[in-house]
């Protein structure tokens, strides 16, 4: 009796030891081709191009997947050490199938929000640091992305947690590089040569000078005349800038305008109404 005992410990032993072992050495052997994969595949997505974002990222997505992967192994390697033992796995089985129906249906919205989280990610839609807009209304600074949700904060300073499952429209406004996009209305009388002249120049002098021209890709300059109000000319100015300094020198940019239509006399015209008198003849000016 004793030495039958001691063989089905020894028997055992060795084949649970083998078990583990068994799930340890697929749990590094996954784990490393998981890594070599994401890794390839975020260098190939950004043709090579590394930044600490990017780092995250990739962490990230390993940590969830790999963290996953290691749960499943483990988690047979217990049924099997059960099983070894000579424990009865089928109703643990079944129990564990109708328990995960049951906190399927009850739990609908946490998958749906870790299975968007995981898309968000892995498609690289936006990234901490990025100031994105959800769903046409919250915007801010991404300061946290989980699997469950994304921290916003505003320029209030407000801090909002927006559940993944719920973003229908994520508008990233920092992702490479961001555009100056500016409409400035001029009056009906000025030069549009003259115009077009004082506006690529202010433009090319801030992109020439050494606090700017790391932010400015591309100098703001006239694109087009674009519409013809009521009481001015809308033109269009364009220019591109890195990701981050868009707001920057879209300001700065505006104001040494400002200065330079003083200086050249180019009038910004305010809203106006003229009156004629009966005679169809102009009378004043409101």
């Amino acid at each position: 009796m004793i030495e039958a005992t001691e063989t089905f410990i020894v028997n055992h032993t060795v084949a649970i030891l083998l078990i583990v072992l068994a799930a340890y050495i697929a749990q590094k052997f996954i784990m490393t081709i998981v890594a070599k994969i994401i890794r390839r595949s975020i260098q190939f997505q950004h043709r090579g191009h590394h930044d600490v974002h990017e780092e995250k990222r990739e962490k990230t997505l390993i940590d969830i997947i790999g963290t996953a992967l290691k749960l499943g192994i483990w988690l047979m390697a217990g049924l099997m050490i059960l099983q070894e033992v000579g424990v009865n796995i089928a109703p643990l089985l079944a129990g564990a199938g109708v328990a995960g129906i049951a906190l399927g249906f009850g739990a609908q919205s946490l998958v749906q929000d870790a299975f968007r989280g995981l898309f968000i990610i892995f498609e690289n839609q936006y990234r901490v640091g990025d100031v994105v807009q959800i769903n046409g209304d919250l915007a801010g600074v991404v300061e946290k992305i989980t699997l469950r949700a994304t921290v916003l904060r505003d320029l209030d300073g407000y801090v909002h947690h927006v559940s993944n499952g719920n973003i229908q429209t994520a508008t990233n406004m920092t992702m490479e590089f961001a555009n100056v996009n500016i409409d400035i209305g001029v009056s009906y009388d000025s030069n549009l040569e003259k115009v077009e002249k004082v506006i690529n120049q202010v433009g090319e002098t801030m992109a020439e000078e050494e606090e700017w021209k790391h932010a400015i890709i591309t100098p703001p300059a006239f694109l087009r005349l674009d519409e013809f109000d009521d009481s001015s000319l809308q033109i269009k100015i364009l220019g591109k800038t890195t990701a981050d300094m868009r707001w920057n020198v879209a300001g700065e940019y505006r104001r040494r305008l400002k200065e330079a239509f003083d200086k050249h006399d180019i009038e910004i015209p305010f809203p106006q109404m003229v009156i004629h008198d009966k005679r169809g003849k102009k009378d004043s000016k409101k």
